[in-house]
């Protein structure tokens, strides 16, 4: 993923849109690039469909970046619509992380428009990042899923999976999301037992990313094998195995924390720095 010159920091309460801030155009899971760009001024966006709301995503820059989900677009010339996980490694970082977080408050919005104890309607809280309900004041922050992901290594060899629903030919490392009361290194422990069936040891980890698919914060960690053959999990993990570094097959694409943790275990092997974390 390019590295940008911009910073990116995260909002925590809601605001207006005035007309010198960003806008970024959000409609059934993809967002709009027009002439090139996705982050729009507010007049350009005006016509472009029926809002269905607006929110305050954060400052690129000490601007102001909103997010506006809309229904009914119309078809403009220069006009596009794209996905958010084909644009891994496509956009910089700041952008990246901006549409992540973009598409992360989107859901949390849509799903808390109703109180989950009253069923009273619920509004976004001036003061902080919060839906509060208008009837029995119960407030709904966005939620995080802590998930662990970990490379596999034994001697030259890195295990990796693929899932029933990757593409062909794709492999990734492990991941599994973090059970209450569990620690993160019970968890990693678990997940890499119920999936491929081998015990490991020396559990480190290297750094977090944030995974808005669709709000899940990835720790992720390299280990090494102890014992074991290698099981699938029915139904979770259609096809596992040891790779050579040398030979690796097709891994996760450049801004993903699976990718960075594989090239973070060649690097040390080549005697190179670390690849900086992801976005």
């Amino acid at each position: 993923m390019k590295q940008s010159d911009k910073r990116f920091i995260a909002a925590t309460r809601t605001a207006k849109i005035e007309d010198n801030d960003l806008v970024v155009v959000f409609h059934e899971q993809k967002f709009a690039m027009f002439q090139g760009r996705f982050l729009h001024d507010p007049d350009s966006m005006r016509f472009i469909g029926t809002t269905d709301f607006h929110l305050l995503i954060g400052h690129l820059d000490n601007k102001a970046c909103h997010l506006l989900r809309i229904s009914d677009p119309v078809d403009l010339p220069g006009l596009s619509w794209h996905g958010l996980r084909n644009l891994i490694g496509q956009v910089d970082d700041d952008l990246f992380r901006l549409l992540g977080l973009a598409q992360q408050l989107e859901a949390w919005y849509d799903s808390h428009r109703f109180c989950g104890r009253c069923g009273a309607t619920m509004q976004p809280r001036g003061e902080e990042r919060a839906m509060e309900c208008s009837a029995c004041d119960l407030r709904q922050y966005p939620k995080l899923a802590p998930c662990i992901i970990v490379l596999i290594t034994r001697g030259d060899e890195v295990l990796l999976a693929r899932a029933p629903h990757f593409r062909p030919g794709f492999f990734s490392t492990l991941a599994g999301f973090i059970e209450p009361g569990e620690s993160v290194e019970e968890c990693l422990h678990r997940e890499v037992m119920e999936e491929v069936g081998v015990e490991v040891d020396q559990l480190e980890y290297l750094g977090s990313q944030n995974w808005p698919f669709p709000n899940s914060l990835m720790m992720g960690f390299h280990a090494r094998y102890v014992s074991g053959d290698i099981v699938p999990q029915p139904g979770e993990i259609e096809e596992a195995g040891w790779w050579h570094v040398d030979d690796l097959p097709g891994i996760p694409p450049p801004g993903s924390i699976s990718r960075w943790l594989i090239d973070c275990h060649l690097a040390r092997r080549r005697g190179q720095p670390l690849p900086p974390v992801p976005a």
